[in-house]
């Protein structure tokens, strides 16, 4: 089965740490989408200190996964989806986060 995802790169807000900007997505915000209509499957990544690697900037990744392109449009125009996005503005920097409707290929399952 195929399904729409749409993925979001996060970048908190600078008058948040980094510990306050997890606290507010996974206590408030992740409630708000997970009660997005239509959604599948929801996921968050965070990243963390590597000692290898130098920090790639953004401080999360959301995975949003939905039926289809017409499921997705409607989360986003329903009451849940408008108070999600207000949401946002509380802890994310809007200026820097991207999404966008990708096509996931699975390679090694």
């Amino acid at each position: 089965m195929t399904m729409l995802k749409f993925m979001v790169v996060l970048y908190r807000r600078p008058d948040l740490t980094p510990a306050q900007f997890r606290k507010h997505l996974e206590e408030i915000h992740a409630p708000l989408a997970k009660n997005l209509l239509g959604l599948k499957q929801y996921k968050q990544s965070h990243a963390l200190a590597d000692p290898k690697r130098p920090h790639p900037g953004w401080d999360a990744i959301i995975e949003l996964y939905f039926d289809n392109r017409e499921a997705m449009e409607t989360a986003w125009a329903s009451p849940q989806g408008t108070a999600s996005d207000a949401d946002l503005l509380l802890f994310a920097d809007l200026t820097r986060s991207t999404w966008s409707v990708v096509e996931e290929i699975t390679l090694l399952p």
